[in-house]
């Protein structure tokens, strides 16, 4: 049986690298990005499988809509929701046409991509869905003097760490899994189209993060940190999220008493 993937941002990076590895393991293509040019040269460069360009925005209506007709019409066995933005700044210096194309990209773009895609993984009983997020996701209790407010974006990210869990016990026995992937700082464009300098830092290959993923897959890891050498530290950090989510009660706590 022919595997069929769609992955977004797929024109340079992680979304390039994902594309790269799922063709050397089979997998037929639909391939979506903004930049049609780039698109077509990876599309000539995977020539033992069947790769379709989608040169579209999912900063847009029409841009998601489009590529959710596929993913609701065509037998997806793997969605990857990787396309982004970064617009790394605070909240009140967030321009809004920045903060509508940050959280269209980064949360309605997956979770309507989504959507169009799981009933019919669920109607075949198999398919994947990779949602890249990012470790900003875990920062948002650090204080400003350790990290740089990026409040919409740190909240988009969590947003799909959040969804990836919950979606993952929804189906349940379905045979659709379900990952958060959860990449540090990865040595992409990503970071200079922002403007930002990251020359000196050390980062991880897209290539890596792409392989951490798929082996995570098959450790069974709803949340992939491919950084992070201790997974029980984020098994501490679910586990907590657990203990105060079934901590509460309809009594008003203590502490906001008298």
């Amino acid at each position: 049986m022919s595997k069929l993937a769609l992955v977004t941002g797929a024109s340079s990076g992680i979304g390039r690298a994902f594309a790269q590895r799922l063709a050397a393991d089979g997998h037929d293509l639909v391939i979506v990005g903004r930049r049609k040019e780039r698109l077509d040269e990876l599309a000539a460069s995977l020539s033992d499988v069947d790769v379709r360009p989608m040169a579209v925005d999912l900063a847009t209506d029409e841009g998601v809509d489009a590529v959710a007709e596929v993913c609701a019409t065509e037998p997806l066995t793997m969605l990857v929701n990787n396309a982004g933005v970064a617009h790394y700044m605070p909240l009140a210096e967030l321009p809004a046409d920045k903060a509508r194309e940050l959280t269209h990209v980064k949360v309605v773009a997956p979770t309507m991509l989504t959507r169009a895609a799981v009933p019919g993984m669920q109607a075949r009983g198999e398919g994947t869905i990779i949602n890249v997020s990012g470790m900003i996701a875990f920062s948002g209790p650090a204080p400003h003097s350790q990290m740089p407010r990026r409040a919409v974006y740190a909240g988009s990210l969590a947003f799909l760490v959040a969804m990836s869990q919950t979606l993952h016990a929804e189906l349940e026995g379905t045979g659709v899994r379900v990952q958060a992937l959860c990449p540090g700082v990865v040595a992409t464009e990503f970071h200079e189209r922002q403007g930002l300098d990251l020359s000196a830092v050390p980062r991880m290959s897209s290539e890596d993060v792409v392989t951490a993923s798929l082996r995570g897959l098959e450790l069974g890891e709803v949340v992939c940190a491919p950084s992070v050498e201790d997974a029980g530290l984020l098994d501490a950090v679910f586990q907590a999220d657990l203990a105060a989510f079934g901590a509460q009660s309809p009594q008003l706590a203590t502490r906001y008493q008298g």
